[in-house]
This record gives structure tokens, sequence and C-alpha cells, in this order.
């Protein structure tokens, strides 16, 4: 075997390496982003943030991963908030209850 040969097989090696790698890497990602958010930050507080970014098509990962299964017309899940104050929660099954609930989300600053 010649050194040109040798060169050639390690050249291959290093490349299924790294592709081994990135594959599992983009996995690890997809997982997180599968789990719930509290899971996803603190696996995303531990990466190197350009090297996400760069390395994937991180946008249309994210979009895909947490799309969810609401559609328009779907009752909202419940859940529960800490109100301003701190001094309770408010859970919106106990609003729904009651009365009908509109949920608006955005910014008003």
């Amino acid at each position: 075997m010649g050194i040109r040969t040798s060169k050639k097989v390690w050249a291959i090696r290093v490349v299924v390496v790294v592709l081994v790698l990135y594959a599992a890497f983009a996995s690890y990602i997809v997982w997180a982003m599968r789990q719930p958010p509290e899971t996803f930050a603190r696996v995303m507080s531990h990466m190197p943030g350009p090297a996400v970014f760069l390395t994937l098509p991180f946008e249309t990962l994210w979009t895909q991963e947490r799309a969810g299964e609401l559609r328009p017309g779907d009752a909202a899940p419940d859940f529960s908030l800490l109100k301003l104050d701190k001094t309770d929660r408010v859970q919106l099954s106990a609003l729904t209850a009651r009365t009908p609930v509109v949920l608006v989300f955005g910014s008003y600053t």
C-alpha cells in the first residue's frame, strides 16, 4: 500500500468520523427541541452560540420540531401561571369553567 493510498484511507476515515459526530450532534439538538422548554433551555445554555446556528438548519428544525399538534379551532391546552404579584397561581381550566376566555399573546411595549 503506497503513501497515496494510506492518505486516502485516512482522509475517508476522518470524513466518516466527522459525519457521525455531526449526525449525533444534530440528533441531540432535535431531541432537545422535543423536550419541555426548561430542558431545552438547559441544553442550549451549554451550547456555543454560533456553532449551533451555523452548523445546523436551526430555524427549519425549530419550526418543524416545535410546531405542536394544535390546529385553528382546537381548545387551548390547560396551563397554570403565577400571578404578577406572585401570591397565587391561575389555571386556564378554572377560568374556562366559569366564562369564555380569550388568550392574547404579544407585546404591549
